[in-house]
């Protein structure tokens, strides 16, 4: 595998109760005593403080949904992944889009108020492992905070969009970035951060709304030399988390264990739930050491006071996580039934494969049961709430590759899932891709700005390097969308899609359920039974999650369109995948007359050249390109096109153009940095020797695939 290896990550095709589901009563707003959802808007990236993505608005139904057509659309300025769920509030619907972006509109009419450029610098994608995503902005007092990519957390007002003050977050020597949304508690807006693929120490901070000073920070893992921060954590992490950490490498990258998404306030407990990421580096026999341990706090929910950020409990659901298996995936707070007795309760399904019921009140776990097939714990002790784990599952005490399921990508990733309370269900984004996990015994940790450092070396199932293996990795991936009940811990009802990708989901009072789909559509299901009964084209891949509000007695249902994150970078055999020129806010209403315009970008045919190249240069160009250049263009240069294909483009043809992009820099602004620091003359020569090897096996490719198409014309 050589140096992909040395940079460790390739990719693979990548009990309680039955009976029927109990509903949950209808939280109430902390700061307005009223049924959360109840009004017109949605005020909050989950609808409401417990993130159910449930709207009770129910004029758009079964019975009326063929009449609901396209009120009126908007354009960004940016095409890379859309992940953000819009909120609505004063009449005003406002988003934020990839780049960190912020956009107003009248929700009415769809007239743009304001757009907002935090002018990240465009080098600073090299550090987001993801694409350069958002998921969503906070509202409070007239002020719209926007996490940006770079660190920031910025206060715009609401009327102008003016910025009202911005923070650094973040150590801008240290790879980190920003893709989640903020959240808004008690005067204070809380922002955490991502970077633990490259090597970073995770936290949350809480920072006065009104002033954006620092109220206080709390670390998920311990402090690398052993010293206080002076941080709401100290304590903790000293009784607790420290003992828990061995001396491996985690002293010089941190440790991960980034809150990179789901940070929820539980007002009944006066707390804040926060879901934290994988290690850092992924293997746990470099990052711990000999000694081993848990980790505390990876992979973790842990619950924080929500004044003060001290610690009041914690459960971890991977313990010494190995995997990527991050619990950053959201979390919905509720009241279920369970055994006959009233719980008020935490739901979870992070990547490791397992819906966890957690108890708010004391971390406790209820329940817990696989929602996708998994081979890496043969389930979950609800004695002790540890993982029953396969030996073989740790890579790194063996010899072998171990083939996971779930793996990196997750069963249920960042995609939001959504509840409803009148049918007691999740309707839960999945997906199943495999992947091949072994000990990387060569790795030494490389600090700096986009490196990854995850100490993962696998010789399983590399990304496609033909139609042929595309054919084959495609085949071993699934997607589904899962309605199931908490209560009983069980699927109800499923759509098998034919890839995975389907995107966030939205439940609504009018018993229907929304996603979206990398082929653009937006479809609609009954909630009860998973009929597919609406779909509408957006020409654009859809991964974000749906949102619905109510203006003028008019409901209306809004989604972003815009293809990326890490599937749309990393998993090249997705089925049907769009591309728009642009991202786009698509808002639907019942008798909605616009057009939208089809904005697909249709994929150039393989670029080859003449030039020759010395032997062996491929090779050391395939090195060279699994070391620097994968994580945005594609396993074995294979890409879905959210980033340039450069097997189909012009620019490898050019030896002089080619060196003005990767060591020049001049498409620095678009993310595409200069490589002169870390690369020679020589070896850019050498990648596009290896660029060309692979363009030419496209062009071979879809030329059996024409004549395929032309033999069987008219069968």
């Amino acid at each position: 595998m050589g140096t992909i290896a040395r940079y460790g990550f390739v990719c693979a095709a990548l009990l309680l109760g039955a009976g029927p589901p109990a509903a949950a009563q209808a939280p109430k707003d902390a700061a307005s005593g009223r049924a959360a959802g109840s009004d017109r808007s949605w005020t909050a990236k989950g609808g409401d403080a417990r993130e159910w993505h449930y709207s009770p608005h129910d004029r758009i139904n079964p019975d009326t949904i063929p009449q609901l057509k396209l009120a009126w659309y908007g354009d960004f300025e940016t095409n890379r992944g859309q992940e953000a769920t819009p909120i609505m509030v004063d009449g005003v619907l406002y988003t934020s889009t990839s780049w960190s972006h912020v956009y107003a509109y009248d929700a009415a009419t769809g007239r743009q108020l304001w757009h907002y450029d935090p002018k990240v610098p465009g080098e600073k994608a090299v550090d987001a492992c993801c694409d350069v995503v958002n998921r969503g902005v906070a509202a409070s007092d007239g002020r719209i905070y926007v996490g940006a990519i770079d660190g920031r957390l910025i206060a715009l007002d609401a009327r102008t969009g003016q910025a009202l003050w911005s923070v650094q977050t973040t150590d801008t020597t240290r790879p980190y970035t920003i893709t989640g949304a903020p959240r808004v508690a008690k005067g204070k807006v809380l922002i955490g951060n991502g970077g633990a693929e490259l090597g970073v120490r995770g936290y949350v901070s809480a920072y006065d709304a009104a002033t954006g000073t620092l109220a206080w920070r709390f670390y998920t893992t311990p402090n690398p030399e052993d010293k206080a921060d002076g941080a709401a954590s100290d304590d903790v992490l000293k009784r607790l988390a420290a003992p828990t950490w061995g001396n491996g490498l985690w002293r010089k990258t941190g440790g991960g264990g980034t809150a990179w998404d789901a940070i929820v306030h539980d007002a009944e407990f006066n707390q804040i739930l926060i879901g934290t990421g994988n290690g850092s580096p992924w293997n746990a026999r470099l990052r711990s050491g000999p000694e081993g341990g848990d980790n505390l706090f990876l992979s973790s929910v842990v619950a924080v006071d929500a004044d003060t950020g001290a610690y009041k409990w914690h459960y971890q659901e991977t313990p010494g996580e190995d995997w990527d298996f991050t619990a950053t995936q959201p979390i919905l707070l509720t009241d279920l039934t369970v055994g006959g007795k009233p719980r008020k309760v935490a739901l979870h399904a992070p990547k490791n494969g397992f819906f966890y019921v957690i108890d708010r009140e004391t971390g406790k776990l209820v329940s817990a049961r696989n929602f996708t097939p998994v081979n890496w714990a043969a389930g979950i002790d609800l004695q002790t709430g540890r993982p029953i784990e396969f030996p073989e599952a740790r890579f790194t005490k063996s010899q072998l590759d171990f083939l996971a399921m779930p793996a990196a990508f997750g069963s249920h990733n960042w995609h939001p899932m959504a509840f409803s309370p009148k049918t007691g269900l999740v309707y839960l984004p999945t997906q199943e891709l495999p992947f091949g996990y072994a000990d990387d015994k060569g790795f030494s940790y490389t600090p700096g700005h986009g490196m990854w450092n995850l100490g993962v070396a696998s010789t399983q199932n590399g990304g496609p390097t033909s139609a042929a293996h595309q054919k084959t990795l495609k085949a071993q991936t699934r997607g589904q969308l899962v309605a199931w009940d908490p209560v009983a811990q069980r699927e109800v009802w499923r759509v098998q899609h034919s890839s995975v990708g389907g995107g966030g989901v939205l439940a609504t009072g009018g018993n229907l359920v929304f996603q979206g789909m990398p082929d653009g559509s937006l479809r609609a299901y009954e909630a009860t039974t998973g009929r597919k009964v609406w779909s509408a084209p957006g020409y654009s891949g859809i991964i974000a999650a749906p949102m619905s509000y109510e203006i003028n007695g008019e409901q209306h249902i809004a989604v972003l369109a815009g293809y990326g994150g890490a599937n749309g970078l990393h998993v090249p055999y997705i089925d049907d995948v769009k591309i728009g020129q642009t991202g786009r806010l698509l808002v639907f209403k019942l008798g909605g007359t616009a057009t939208l315009p089809d904005n697909e970008v249709k994929p150039q045919p393989a670029s080859v050249a003449v030039d020759d190249f010395a032997p062996g240069m491929v090779a050391k160009g395939g090195d060279l390109f699994g070391a620097n250049c994968l994580f945005c263009h594609g396993f074995a240069a294979w890409s879905n096109g959210v980033v340039p294909d450069l097997r189909r483009s012009q620019i490898n043809a050019s030896k002089d153009g080619w060196r003005t992009v990767i060591l020049d820099g001049v498409l620095k602004d678009r993310g595409m940095i200069s490589f002169k620091d870390r690369l020679s003359d020589q070896d850019i020569e050498a990648i596009r020797a290896y660029i060309q090897d692979r363009a030419r096996q496209l062009a071979r490719d879809e030329a059996l695939e024409a004549q395929a198409r032309t033999a069987t014309a008219g069968q």
